[in-house]
């Protein structure tokens, strides 16, 4: 009998050598079991030394409007995140991760090109047109031999090219091709968990692209929840066996019925992405790339509740983060070491031996050592601080000005400089009638009735039960400081200590016992801005943000009174 020995051996050939196994001499059927032994081994070997050598698929999720705390993992009792549990437990979860900013744009705008919002022109910015010359590592990725694609929430929301006219704007969105067509329809199979969820089956889409698009290639897929952004279906959380007594109600807001009730709603709505995500998980599982798969969860900026999104305090731009690859990642591990999404796009080329070629100069640095260490807890102290910053968010003030900050985040402290303290960080508290540009709205939207209109003021903060009823009550004096810490100017230097305070609320700048955090902090920050040159600092322009065109609705404010303050 001759057997032809080949590297790689086959299910179907192996059954079909078995065949005849009974029907050869015992001679025979000894050398054809040390042949199959060895074509066995040798298969073994070969496929090991293939699967190793296999560039890495990545799975990249991204939330929008989720703070750190709001996960399963990190021990939230009212929030149920099994497949991001999973991520963080088989992987390296990542306890200071900071987003680069506490809006979507801008944030986005730093993961994609590696480099600071304030660096990427309008390309940075709400609402504003995306440049050509910002490539995204996602282009690159595509050269370098990888399938590309996303579905849901992309780099956004930005202006991309309408027409031959946009001839400096990207065509197309910065996270890729978009495969969004397979979607939820109401009826007996719709298992939507909220009326204001979206339509979109994220992973029947991510399915569709691994079975039609991806072909033999390795994969990049954005999978960009549009979860939990608000709007919420109220009460949503009453159809299912959530409690209102499990809720953690941040330190910033009254505890009441009304503030639990819209966060487990907003539970709700993070759920509904990890379940998606949970699915994805289970495919890549199935059809056997999960192990070759670097799954990578964060989020794209804090929750969407007043003194969390759009504001540098820390509920504003801590986000989730985990990573799960432990083909090369030891996982169980939690690191402690500052990481920002300027780090994302470094990293991503990195792993995937992908050269920066053609992308304008990335800020970031990998932090691919942190994910291959097998230590945890602080692993490279040089690595102290992640950056982040703000400016224009919604429509919400004068002449469509923004509320420029910059901070930065070491593992214990929170440095924020509000760079225009005489600006109302949260927006306006008085809006133009846009039916009568000669006639004001009430003062903090609030009607004869008593009721806050959420558009008519304070408009950097979306719409909700919980601004509603802090506005509502504010001359209560037990709820006037919760009013004020939303709402209120700040102070041009705020400091606080995050172990001790990780809500936030003591700015303990002009502490003596702090002076040193505080000179430090400073001082790096400064070096930072000016090593990245940014405009606020270095100028020419300090003031072009603001001059930015924006592509959204617009609204009309006053001219603000020097000095004014809220009473």
């Amino acid at each position: 009998m001759q057997i032809k020995v080949n590297n790689m051996i086959k299910k179907h050939e192996l059954v079909t050598l078995m065949r005849g196994y009974h029907s050869i001499g015992l001679k025979r059927q000894t050398l054809l079991f040390g042949v199959l032994f060895v074509l066995i081994l040798t298969s073994c070997a070969s496929n090991k030394e293939e699967t190793s050598n296999k560039q890495p698929n990545i799975l990249f999720v991204i939330s929008d409007d989720q703070s750190f705390y709001h996960t399963s993992f990190e021990g939230s009792k009212f929030v149920n995140t099994p497949a991001f549990d999973r991520v963080a437990k088989e992987g390296v979860y990542f306890t200071n991760a900071m987003a680069g900013s506490p809006g979507c744009a801008p944030s986005r705008s730093s993961i994609i090109t590696g480099r600071h919002h304030w660096q990427n022109e309008s390309s940075g910015q709400h609402a504003a047109p995306w440049l050509k010359k910002h490539v995204p590592f996602v282009d690159l990725l595509e050269a370098n031999g990888y399938k590309t694609g996303r579905t849901g929430k992309g780099v956004s929301p930005f202006r991309y090219a309408r027409d031959e006219k946009d001839s400096l704007w990207r065509a197309t969105d910065a996270a890729g091709i978009e495969y969004s067509k397979i979607r939820y329809e109401e009826g007996p199979e719709d298992i939507r968990t909220g009326d204001k969820i979206s339509n979109l089956n994220y992973f029947e889409n991510f399915k569709f692209f691994l079975e039609n698009e991806r072909k033999d290639k390795p994969f990049f897929f954005w999978f960009g929840a549009t979860e939990p952004h608000r709007a919420y279906e109220k009460d949503s959380w009453k159809r299912t066996d959530k409690k209102l007594s499990d809720v953690e109600v941040p330190a910033f807001f009254p505890d009441n019925d009304i503030v639990r009730g819209d966060m487990l709603d907003y539970a709700v709505e993070i759920e509904w992405y990890d379940r998606h995500l949970d699915s994805m998980i289970n495919y890549l599982e199935e059809i056997g790339e999960l192990e070759n798969t670097i799954i990578i969860v964060t989020a794209d900026n804090g929750m969407p509740f007043p003194r969390a999104k759009a504001n540098s305090y820390d509920y504003g731009i801590h986000v989730p983060f985990a990573v799960r690859y432990p083909k090369a990642f030891p996982g169980g591990r939690k690191v402690d070491d500052p990481i920002g999404f300027i780090d994302l796009a470094p990293t991503i080329l990195d792993l995937t031996q992908t050269k920066q070629d053609g992308m304008l100069p990335i800020t970031g640095k990998s932090i691919r050592a942190l994910l291959e260490s097998e230590k945890q807890g602080t692993i490279e102290p040089s690595k102290k601080y992640a950056f982040s910053g703000r400016e224009r968010h919604s429509s919400s003030r004068h002449l469509n000005w923004g509320y420029p900050q910059r901070s930065i985040r070491s593992e214990d402290y929170l440095l924020v400089w509000n760079m225009k303290p005489d600006r109302w960080p949260a927006g306006a508290p008085q809006r133009i009638n846009p039916e009568n540009e000669d006639e004001l709205l009430p003062m903090y939207g609030i009607d004869e009735d008593g009721i806050s209109h959420s558009e008519w003021a304070f408009t950097d903060v979306d719409e909700s039960p919980t601004k509603s009823f802090i506005i509502e009550n504010y001359k209560d004096p037990s709820i006037k400081p919760f009013f004020d810490a939303a709402f209120a100017k700040n102070s041009e230097v705020q400091l606080f200590d995050i172990k001790n305070d990780p809500y936030c609320l003591n700015n303990v700048v002009n502490d003596a016992d702090y002076a040193s955090v505080k000179e430090e902090l400073q001082a790096a920050l400064l070096e930072e801005l000016r090593s990245s040159k940014d405009p606020r600092v270095v100028g020419p322009d300090k003031e072009v943000f603001d001059s930015y065109i924006r592509y959204s609705p617009m609204r009309g404010f006053p001219e603000p009174i020097p000095g004014s303050q809220l009473k």
